[in-house]
């Protein structure tokens, strides 16, 4: 039966522009599908009555609030149990062009419904992220690794900043930590190719990444320094440029916020000698902005203008094919809100607020950590800047969204700015309303 819904949805644009889009979607949520025209035409057609979780993801991202069956699909529970040709690899329904033995295993099914509704269940199915591998048991002859734990480790760090996108740092970073350690236990086993391996290191890289931020956004610097140091470790014995860049990026951002902006600036340029060669203006904008944040810190107004200012050259050449999974998180929004910690290191409030007004308004609804974090950061420089009652709203906008997410480096920012805010609590309600719900004496009680 056609599904006329779906093709309602598509609009005036052609299948492939459709397709485009869908696959512009999945970049943005850490996603890779291999949508195109044909896909589109199957969905529209009925032929695929229930889309694979990955899809699935895309669409509610790309139309917040409908579900399959609003998307014209049949609820996934009326066509789970389809028997399989277990002899015969076949294309899976959900999917063209990918083959499978069969349906995914229920344990796999439950893990993934888990992190797209979030929440408890999310913090709950994390650790670990797999089964623990024939490779990570102990014997005299560990089973080396292949395909399905190489595509879980991949898939694990896809989880990971799924979760922290909708829900931050709190409660998932030692559940994650233990995904590592089944990395590594896969890596001491071994592996049975060589294109096998460099996927096991730079899935293991990222994986020490995405753990290490968890990390960093927790406020555990120093564990943090540990992860990206390996995951730099495991990029340089890997010959792996875009992992190290990668790790040049995180460790220029985590010696930022621990003060240390020398190697902040160190950091960032290293990692733009890494990417040199590879296909991403937008990683190279990314990492200039890295330097530019430590040459701020460092009071070196004319450094850090220099690195904007190539920040900016390379950032308005726009995305390319081929941009890092990782980045999708790197958009106007992002690109607004590292401008604004320049201008607030450099204490020059106006533009620190103006950039932070711009990052709100340009993030997406669906990255709440993200919301947060700039409304923590437009709040705080209201007040440096002498606005006490717009920086309390923002402050108070941030802790509605904090009911969502749980990060202790945003709760450090809102805290930091209600000290700042407590001699303005006798003159205003809305500060003071503010202070009661960060649970810090207002000025009339000290």
């Amino acid at each position: 039966m056609p599904n006329p819904t779906f093709r309602a949805l598509r609009g005036d644009r052609s299948p492939a522009e459709f397709a485009a889009a869908v696959r512009r979607a999945a970049r943005e949520i850490g996603e890779r599908v291999s949508c195109d025209a044909r896909y589109i035409g199957r969905v529209e057609a009925g032929e695929i009555r229930c889309p694979n979780y990955a899809y699935e993801r895309v669409f509610r991202h790309m139309f917040p609030g409908r579900d399959l069956t609003d998307l014209g699909f049949t609820p996934r529970q009326a066509v789970r149990g389809r028997p399989a040709r277990a002899t015969t690899p076949t294309t899976t329904p959900e999917q063209p062009g990918h083959t499978a033995p069969g349906p995914e295993p229920e344990e796999s099914d439950v893990l993934r419904r888990a992190f797209m509704t979030g929440g408890p269940a999310a913090v709950a199915a994390l650790g670990p992220l797999w089964p623990v591998p024939a490779a990570a048991r102990p014997g005299p002859a560990p089973v080396r690794a292949g395909e399905p734990e190489i595509a879980a480790v991949e898939q694990a760090v896809r989880t990971i900043r799924l979760v922290d996108d909708r829900h931050g740092a709190h409660g998932i970073y030692r559940r994650a930590g233990e995904s590592l350690h089944h990395a590594h236990c896969l890596l001491d086993a071994g592996v049975r190719r060589q294109d096998l391996g460099d996927r096991l290191h730079r899935g293991a890289g990222e994986l020490a990444l995405s753990v290490g931020w968890l990390a960093h956004d927790s406020g555990r610097f120093a564990d943090a320094r540990s992860y990206y140091a390996e995951a730099l470790a495991t990029a340089r014995m890997s010959g792996d440029p875009a992992l190290e860049a990668h790790a040049f990026c995180n460790t220029a951002f985590l010696a930022g916020d621990a003060g240390r902006h020398r190697e902040a600036v160190r950091a960032a340029q290293a990692g733009q000698q890494a990417a040199r060669g590879l296909p991403s203006d937008q990683l190279r904008a990314l990492l200039a902005l890295r330097e530019a944040g430590g040459w701020a810190g460092l009071g070196d107004r004319r450094g850090c203008e220099q690195a904007l200012a190539r920040a900016a050259s390379l950032f308005d050449r726009g995305p390319g094919t081929e941009e890092p999974e990782w980045m999708s998180f790197f958009g106007p929004a992002e690109y607004a809100w590292l401008e604004a910690q320049c201008w607030s290191a450099l204490d020059d409030w106006p533009r620190a607020v103006h950039s932070a007004r711009q990052a709100v308004q340009l993030q997406e609804p669906h990255f709440v950590r993200n919301r947060a974090l700039f409304t923590a950061a437009l709040a705080g420089g209201l007040a440096r800047g002498g606005r006490p009652e717009e920086a309390a709203a923002a402050g108070l906008g941030t802790l509605d969204l904090l009911t969502q997410v749980g990060s202790a480096r945003i709760t450090g920012m809102l805290t930091a700015t209600a000290r700042r805010l407590r001699p303005y609590a006798a003159g205003s309600a809305e500060v003071g309303e503010f202070l009661s719900r960060m649970e810090l004496p207002d000025a009339a009680h000290g």
